[in-house]
């Protein structure tokens, strides 16, 4: 596959562009040639990765809420896109507890809306609608969760992605396949990579710590999560959407982006790998305060082997080169170096040895 091909001068709707996850797809897809819309509320703060690689001259940016239907609905329509990635959302857990009606909003109806849009709209398209591995009822297996397991959510965001996975199944089947439109969900486990400056994530943490000299606080240090990096997960969602304009009822359905079992590492063991890895070999932590506050899984595994099957996807980068990266676009950072280049140079990497 030439995925070069597919994507070259396509037009491409990204909502979220401005996120951590939309603006590196909208770095990877300007490399291979895509015409790009994005749709997303402004970044919160000027400092954040969408700035930092110059992303308005990387694509056509539009700010917007995907709550705001008629506008949502006729920048859709004008766009005509080929493909959307749908990934604008409220996405932190912890947010979801001070703002639980706003999540589903943002998450449930929002994505309500940007499928509406589509239905309305008199070109077929692609869509690969973004969720995540919170979408399963958690019964703190030790053995990964299959596409098939059942959908729950114990904390606001959690439920709201599931009612996503829901309210996608309900437009495919209600409208879509019988109009040949593809819409695939795309669940991944804990995204990692330089340029994320969300707040109460761990690896923006550990940087922060490591950066200023601070002592990093850990709410779960054993709870075991899929870590991987952020070019495999979008990778991925680029290889789905390919397959799926293909053949859409071959592929329209849900489907995991976890990492190999080597990146299943406890929350103390990944901040340990940094420190072997030469982020700051004197960094501390200790058990936060109020770690009870907000409940979480002890274990949230995925089971990826239909994506490795069905789409030959595997994660490219082990967890040691996916630290290494982020500590290398930190030491860019750190140092006022051009991020702009960095981030040209690791994704321009990842594509030579992806594409290989």
């Amino acid at each position: 596959m030439n995925i070069y091909d597919e994507y070259r001068g396509k037009k491409i709707l990204i909502t979220g562009h401005t996120g951590f996850k939309g603006a590196w797809l909208v770095a990877i897809l300007d490399s291979l040639g895509a015409h790009i819309l994005g749709y997303a509320l402004a970044p919160e703060f000027n400092h954040c990765l969408y700035n930092e690689i110059d992303g308005n001259k990387k694509c056509h940016s539009i700010t917007g809420d995907i709550r705001d239907k008629s506008k949502l609905t006729q920048v859709i329509k004008d766009f005509e896109p080929d493909y959307i990635f749908h990934l604008a959302a409220q996405a932190l857990v912890i947010r979801s507890y001070t703002i639980p009606s706003e999540t589903f909003e943002v998450n449930t109806v929002g994505t309500a809306n940007v499928l509406e849009a589509v239905n309305l709209l008199k070109k077929k398209c692609t869509i690969i609608a973004i969720t995540t591995d919170k979408v399963y009822e958690n019964k703190e297996w030790e053995h990964p969760y299959k596409e098939d397991d059942r959908l729950g959510g114990y904390d606001p965001y959690s439920a709201s992605k599931a009612c996503t996975e829901i309210v996608a199944n309900s437009y495919r089947t209600s409208f879509f396949d019988p109009s040949g439109i593809g819409l695939a969900t795309a669940r991944a486990g804990n995204v990692i990579g330089g340029g994320d400056f969300s707040a109460k994530r761990l690896v923006p943490d550990i940087l922060e710590a490591s950066n200023n000299g601070n002592e990093l606080g850990l709410r779960y240090p054993n709870a075991i999560r899929p870590w991987q990096h952020v070019f495999d997960v979008l990778w991925g969602y680029l290889v789905l959407a390919e397959k799926l304009t293909k053949d859409f009822k071959k592929f329209s359905s849900g489907w995991n982006f976890g990492p190999s079992k080597h990146s299943n590492l406890t929350v103390l063991e990944l901040v340990k790998m940094f420190n072997v890895l030469g982020l700051n070999s004197s960094l501390k932590w200790s058990i936060a305060d109020g770690a009870s506050i907000v409940k979480e899984a002890k274990s949230l595994l995925l089971n990826s082997t239909k994506a490795n099957k069905h789409l030959s996807w595997i994660n490219a980068m082990s967890i040691e080169q996916s630290i290494q990266a982020i500590i290398d676009w930190n030491h860019s950072y750190v140092h006022n170096l051009s991020l702009q280049e960095t981030s040209r140079k690791q994704v321009e990497s990842y594509l030579e040895k992806i594409l290989k």
